[in-house]
Parts: structure tokens; sequence; C-alpha cells
């Protein structure tokens, strides 16, 4: 049996097509009518497959390669091996991509996992839902009373959308996920698994009757062209909505608790943690496993290394890192003199053992 794929073949092209469509220029304009039947690594390409480079660590690879085109930058033209077509770009990573989007438009946002193209018959929609033409709803969906959802939708199976939650144009709710107290823009794709709106972890502590519940009456506010990673979750607000701004990207296993305020086009990489009530400006990028604590704001443009702890405000355009996280050059120093004094205590290790 075959080796199954889950895209669909792309359409075979010439160099010379795949020049036009993008900043490149080919290098050898007689290979013009070279033909590229799809995308590979270095390591991994044939000579029907266009590769790219843009990093020295992986030169061994480009010497190696069987690629019959590579997209590279004028720096490392000529490390490309003779064999290989040669596609120049400022951004060869970024001309790639604009390539892969063409040949894998498929890819680039959740179909039907049923090839449906309306409503399965065993999707459960109460009567006072409204489903602009040109939803999909796959199999064992549930969708609320009076719930609205927008042309070009499609609900993936066994997704439930609580009531009245407003979801717009072109979305995509992923499987087994789960909406409540939400309102969601248009073109937002929401990958499986994530639960959004659920009660934030708002608690009175200690008290003589335990801990005492705060009641979460805020709603989640998802703008357009938000992306949302599988087993991801957002809080509603307690006393003042969750927002997401429009165009952020979200990895997988981000959590976002009560009243956070996430600003438009951040980036939030995997297993995220961010506490309460936090506001976070436009552009900004934090690192995987990054954990932030409540009622911090961080500004416009900041960035936060991978696996750092965020305990004080953050300015714009701050680039912190560390535990707890501090502006990185302060950062990289107090490193560099921590590895100096153990460096110096090996070379002179008088007095060890004493007491």
């Amino acid at each position: 049996m075959a080796q199954p794929t889950f895209t669909k073949q792309p359409p075979c092209l010439t160099l010379a097509e795949l020049a036009a469509l993008t900043n490149a220029a080919l290098v050898d304009p007689s290979r013009g009518g070279q033909q590229v039947r799809g995308l590979a690594s270095l390591e991994e390409a044939g000579p029907m497959h266009l590769a790219f480079f843009d990093n020295l660590k992986y030169a061994d690879q480009l010497a190696a390669t069987k690629a019959g085109a590579c997209m590279v930058s004028p720096r490392f033209e000529a490390s490309v091996p003779a064999h290989v077509a040669v596609l120049r770009a400022a951004q060869p990573f970024r001309e790639f991509v604009k390539i892969a989007r063409e040949l894998y438009s498929d890819a680039l946002r959740p179909q039907s996992w049923f090839g449906n193209d309306g409503i399965a018959p065993s999707a459960v929609i109460d009567p006072t839902a409204h489903l602009e033409d040109g939803v999909i709803v796959d199999p064992l969906a549930v969708i609320g009373p009076n719930v609205e959802i927008g042309a070009g939708t499609v609900v993936g199976s066994a997704a439930v959308i609580g009531a009245n939650v407003r979801i717009g144009r072109d979305c995509n709710v992923g499987a087994h996920t789960a909406i409540q107290s939400a309102l969601i823009g248009n073109n937002v794709l929401i990958h499986p698994g994530c639960s959004i709106g659920q009660d934030g972890y708002g608690f009175v502590f200690f008290g003589p009757d335990g801990h005492l519940k705060v009641p979460q009456t805020g709603r989640v506010l998802i703008q357009n062209d938000v992306e949302i990673g599988a087993g991801t979750t957002i809080d509603r607000g307690s006393l003042r909505d969750t927002v997401i701004g429009e165009g952020t990207k979200i990895d997988n296993q981000v959590q976002i608790g009560h009243n956070v305020t996430i600003g438009r086009r951040c980036l939030l990489a995997a297993q995220i943690g961010l506490a309460g009530s936090l506001t976070i400006g436009d552009n900004v990028a934090l690192g995987a496993k990054v954990g932030i604590n409540n009622h911090l704001k961080i500004g416009d443009g900041a960035q936060v290394t991978a696996m750092s702890a965020v305990k004080d405000d953050i300015p714009a355009n701050g680039r912190w890192g560390g535990h707890f996280a501090k502006p990185t050059r302060q950062w990289f120093r107090e490193i560099v003199a921590v590895e100096r004094l153990v460096r110096d205590s090996v070379a002179d290790p008088k007095g060890e053992g004493r007491e």
C-alpha cells in the first residue's frame, strides 16, 4: 500500500513561474523551463523539489543536497552545488513560504475533516441559532440557543458552542473545542481541543468558610484574524472582558487568565502561562514557556525570551529574559559573571572542604 498523504498534490510549476510568484531571481535563465513538483528540506529533496537555505548551520546539507533548485540569499549563492538551480532572494525563507502558500493552499486553513459541505445529520443545533448560508458543521457538533455563526465558518466534530456566542465569517472551530461567553470576529482559526470562555481562577482565599468563589461575569472578545493553537484555554473576564487583539497568533497549550488584554499582532509561543488582569501591548513576542505574573503591563513591541518568569512591568520595546526576567543585556552580564566566579573557584580551590 502506498504511503498516504494528507494534502492535495500540488501543481507542477517551472522555475520561471516560481520566480514570477516571488521577489526571487533565477540566476541561470536557461533553466527557466525546469519543473518543480513539490517542496522539501535540503536533506530530503530530490531533483523535482525546491529547497531553501539561509543558515550556515545547515551548510553540510546544502553541499550534499540532491534538490533540483534552491532558494538562497546572495551571501550564500556561491555555496550552492553546480547541479542545483539557484533562485536568489534577499529573504529566502519568506519567498519559499510564498511558493508554499501557492502550492499547498489547502493547508493554510482547516477544512471539514469529513468532506462536508453543509450541516451533518448528527449535529445538534438549537432552533433559535442562526447560521448563515455556507456554514459547515461536522458530525456530533452541538450549537446552543441564540448562537450566530457567519458564512464560510467550519465547526468541527464534537465542538460545543454555548448560548449566545457570536462567531464571524470564514472562521474555523476545531474538533472538541468548547466555546461559551465569547464574541469572535472574522477569519479566526481555533484549532482542536481549545476551551474558550470558561470560569477564570477567582477566589477569596482562606476565609473562615474556605475559599470563596468570585463570580466570573465577563466575556472573551476575539478580534479578526486571530489564530489559536490546539489545547489553548482562554478564561472569560470577571469584572472586565478578556480581549485578544486583531492579528495575534497563539501557539498550542497556552493558558490565558481572566481579564487579560492582549494587543494586536502579538506572537505567543507554546505553553505560555498568563496570569489574570495582564495588559499586553501591540506587536509583543513571548517565547515558549514564558510565565507572567498578574496585574503587569507589557509594553508595545516588547520581547521576552523563552522559559522566562516575569514579575515586573516591561517597557515598550524592552528585550527581557531570565528567571526572574530582566533586560537581556543585564541578564547576560550576570550569567557571564557567575560563570567567571565558577571558573575561578575551580582554578583556585584553596580552602575547599574547610569549615
